[in-house]
């Protein structure tokens, strides 16, 4: 009852239902839009597409992200994912690139230029992309000459200038859910990407153990008790905080009392995972260089570069994931370096009167934060690598379709709750404010306050 309750506090507050039914309404113009093939091309034909991109291969992480979009060479095909290339490029020119750093410290006018920065650079991506995937689609996949029918210059010209007005469609939408609607829009439209698989999954999942005669319902029940576990190990990998003790000096107001001018928070959070998904993302763009490697003229005929090619083609084996874990963990400490300025930090927290007790404000009190992130970061890092290659065990250990395999861990289930918990904790701040419990609150409307 609570619940229904909860859905009642949020309905009534007119603002919020707003936001809500404009996020749904925009997610179903992308969700329709993944499902519209390129002209030119047969959607019935497409069979063999599917079938690598069901295979447990790079393929399969592809049209997970892009919600199917990827195999049905929809307009949608690359979906959002080169605005995601876009902004980690650019975030990491930002740390060599002077101009992007004084960019970074102007407030919102330099958010507003790194904005701009990162659009141009997604099409810069999708224009390099976009001929890939068609040359990918007609010379590789094996599909039959009439799944394709256009063809030529017409049918390249017409397709790149699609998938491209597609990218920066979709980057439209997700822009327009940030600004007007509730949560962030591009994590949104990824997530609803990675919910659309879901069903069919499980379902295959389902029909394997059951029809199957392949260990029943209680092994499809078994399964459903572990993710369970799985997901909440995440939302504690992405909730999970060190709090630093800190004091303000006190300073007298005018009258004759002291007041603490800084609010009530008298700690700095660090977070255990600082990093959130980006480790997993990084390490994942880089995989397949070994099998690339492996499959170039020099290697290919030998023992080694044939060892190469089927150990790491393979996304849930053991040599692929060892490596997987090792880079996941190394970029983990990469990346919180980069994001979290501890010497920053300290100095704001000097200039604002703060200290941590027993520690001198400024160096020694940066050196602390420093040490501190990476004690915290290594337990961090270790935990996200376990999160990222429970998938394999799933598959290895348990039997469980790759497909469904996929939702046990990596970027797809971090991806689902760190979404998830941003969005329920913007829908929180709104009941509270209107004087609501929250989320994870229950009993009666709170009284205004006058």
């Amino acid at each position: 009852m609570s619940f229904i309750k909860t859905l009642k506090d949020i309905f009534s507050i007119e603002e919020l239902k707003n936001k809500i039914l404009l996020t749904i309404g925009l997610i179903a113009v992308y969700r329709f839009m993944a499902a519209v093939p390129l002209p030119g091309i047969d959607p019935l034909q497409l069979t063999a597409l599917k079938d690598n991109a069901s295979g447990g291969g790079l393929l399969t992480l592809l049209d997970a992200f892009t919600g199917g979009a990827f195999a049905r060479a929809s307009v949608m095909a690359l979906g959002i994912m080169p605005y995601i290339s876009a902004s980690i490029v650019v975030q990491l020119m930002g740390i060599a690139i002077p101009y992007l750093q004084k960019l970074q410290k102007d407030g919102e006018s330099g958010r507003k230029k790194i904005t701009q920065i990162t659009r141009w650079l997604t099409i810069g991506i999708t224009l390099v992309q976009a001929p890939t995937y068609i040359g990918f689609i007609q010379n590789q996949m094996d599909l039959p000459a009439e799944a394709f029918l256009i063809t030529g210059p017409v049918f390249w010209v017409s397709s790149i200038v699609i998938l491209t007005a597609g990218t920066i469609f979709a980057m439209w939408l997700g822009e327009k859910i940030t600004d007007k609607g509730i949560g962030n829009g591009i994590s949104i439209l990824i997530m609803v990407g990675i919910i659309a698989r879901l069903p069919q999954s499980f379902a295959q999942e389902f029909a394997s153990r059951v029809m199957e005669s392949n260990g029943g319902m209680i092994m499809v029940l078994i399964e459903l008790a572990i993710w369970f576990v799985i997901i909440l190990a995440s939302i504690m990998l992405v909730m999970a905080v060190r709090k630093i003790p800190v004091q303000y000096a006190r300073r007298t107001a005018s009258g004759s009392y002291e007041k603490n001018i800084f609010g009530a928070r008298q700690f700095i959070p660090l977070k255990l995972n600082a990093s959130g998904v980006m480790p997993i993302i990084f390490a994942q763009a880089i995989m397949f260089v070994p099998a690339l490697i492996g499959g170039t003229s020099f290697l290919k005929d030998s023992s080694v570069g044939q060892w190469m090619q089927v150990n790491f083609s393979d996304i849930f084996g053991l040599w692929y994931n060892v490596l997987f874990a090792v880079l996941i963990i190394i970029f983990t400490y990469f990346y919180t370096a980069i994001t979290v300025p501890t010497n920053k930090m300290a100095d704001d927290l000097k200039r604002s009167g703060g200290f941590i007790p027993g520690i001198k404000p400024g160096t020694d009190t940066a050196e602390l934060l420093d040490r501190i992130m990476s004690q915290i970061t290594l337990p961090g890092s270790i935990f996200l690598a376990g999160v990222a290659i429970f998938p394999a065990f799933a598959v290895k250990l348990f039997g469980i379709q790759q497909g469904w395999a996929l939702f046990y861990g990596g970027t797809s289930l971090l991806i689902m709750v760190g979404v998830a918990i941003d969005t329920m904790q913007q829908i929180n701040s709104y009941l509270l404010n209107r004087h609501y419990d929250g989320l994870m609150k229950t009993g009666k409307n709170r009284k205004a306050v006058a």
